[in-house]
């Protein structure tokens, strides 16, 4: 049984939520565009859990500040931070 806490479980949620944005047409292409690099750069094996948090946290953190990301977008780039944020520890 997978522990909640378990940084793969982390980044498998983070990757479902960023999935989704990616796919949704309503939100602007930048924004998708960023959460397809933030799912890039969670999957990179080859990097630390802290590493690919930090960096996937920095590029959404612009992509929520963007005045063109919708409320709902915006809403599920703050959950994916908030899922990622204990793995820079």
């Amino acid at each position: 049984m997978l522990n909640q806490n378990d940084p793969e479980v982390k980044i498998r949620q983070a990757y479902e939520i960023l999935k989704m944005i990616s796919e949704d047409t309503s939100v602007p292409r930048n924004i998708r565009r960023t959460a397809n690099e933030a799912i890039e750069i969670l999957m990179n094996k080859g990097q630390p859990y802290a590493l690919r948090s930090s960096n996937a946290i920095s590029l959404l953190d612009e992509a929520a500040i963007d005045p063109n990301c919708p409320m709902h977008a915006r809403t599920k780039i703050w959950q994916v931070i908030t899922i990622l944020e204990p793995l820079n520890r």
